[in-house]
């Protein structure tokens, strides 16, 4: 059976995106997002300040839960070494592995979900100017974290003052803690998860995923718990926006390269799969274009009519002019059926 559209959805061009055009987007986004991290580090003492605000405002609301969790991972090395590894490798893999699975698979929803993974850290990049903030790992000793990263570097390639590979901790932005885009990069993932993947496996890791990510970045002691609801925050707001930054982009389009088409796709869940047996009892009613034969039952029937021998009156007094007794007999049965 040919493939059948959902109404409403549009379907971007294969032609249009391709990996060599999209790779270096991607590259050229993270790149100004890491040079933006570097740049705006803000003053330590007023990172220090809302890391210390953020903290009392969590006790006063009894969500402190970053001290027991740091307590367990520091004293039991089985959960934290993995942990650390969680938080240091997990970030960088998983994203851009379902971006490229999201490229490959589903094709019409990948532009949107692109859109919104890059319009949501480049607000998480504006969080980390406005609201630099200390994370608890570098609060001083008396505020009762530990630095889990130090603790076991010697298990990773991790150095002890950052996640960064050794030797590169000074490149990073430390107090970059505000919001959790660990956070808010997973709970993307899972969302992408599940809506597009179809087994039971691919649903449990999209809720496991985000909420195991969460737990991680709190236990290690590199966030508080309002930054992973700053990131979720910051994943919502891009959602919303992603819309109009793909609208804002093909209007641009249009006007340097005229006669384009917009390519804009919405992150909707997909069209029914092709293959499948009822698939002519969910296409809805208007999908057919116009002009097109009624199929039904194995009977075709031609332009004007509803059912088969059951045709359209142009008089509103029943039968076509011309039609024979048994096409009246038919048409003055309808109701009757």
């Amino acid at each position: 059976m040919p493939h059948t559209e959902t109404p409403g959805t549009e379907t971007v061009p294969a032609a249009r995106l391709r990996w060599w055009s999209e790779l270096p987007l991607i590259l050229l986004v993270y790149a100004c997002y890491s040079a933006g991290r570097l740049l705006a580090r803000g003053d330590v003492g007023t990172a220090v300040e809302h890391g210390l605000a953020i903290l009392r405002i969590e006790k006063a609301l009894y969500l402190n839960a970053e001290h027991p969790l740091n307590r367990l991972f520091t004293r039991e090395p089985w959960v934290g070494v993995p942990a650390d590894f969680w938080y240091a490798s997990l970030h960088y893999l998983v994203t851009p592995a379902l971006l490229v699975w999201v490229f490959r698979s589903r094709r019409v929803h990948y532009r949107a979900a692109r859109t919104w993974l890059m319009t949501s850290t480049f607000i998480g990049l504006i969080g980390f100017t406005l609201l630099p903030t200390c994370p608890p790992r570098l609060l001083s000793a008396g505020h009762g974290f530990v630095d889990t990263m130090a603790q076991y570097s010697s298990y990773g390639w991790w150095a002890g003052e950052a996640s960064a590979p050794r030797g590169l901790g000074g490149m990073t932005n430390q107090y970059a803690a505000m919001p959790s885009l660990h956070v808010g990069w997973s709970l993307w993932c899972g969302v992408i998860l599940w809506r597009y993947g179809r087994t039971p496996t691919a649903k449990v890791c999209a809720v496991a995923y985000p909420l195991v990510t969460t737990i991680v970045v709190m236990g290690t002691a590199n966030h508080y718990f309002l930054d992973a609801v700053a990131g979720a925050a910051v994943m919502g707001v891009g959602l919303l926006l992603a819309p109009v930054v793909m609208r804002t982009a093909d209007r641009a389009r249009a006007r340097l390269l005229p006669g384009s088409a917009p390519v804009s796709a919405a992150l909707a869940p997909e069209a029914p799969d092709s293959g499948s047996p009822a698939l002519a009892d969910r296409v809805a009613v208007g999908s057919v274009p116009a002009g097109a034969p009624n199929v039904s039952d194995g009977c075709q029937t031609s332009a004007g009519e509803r059912f088969p021998r059951q045709r359209e009156s142009r008089t509103g007094s029943g039968a076509e002019p011309g039609a024979s007794p048994q096409d009246a007999g038919d048409e003055a049965a309808a109701p009757a059926r």
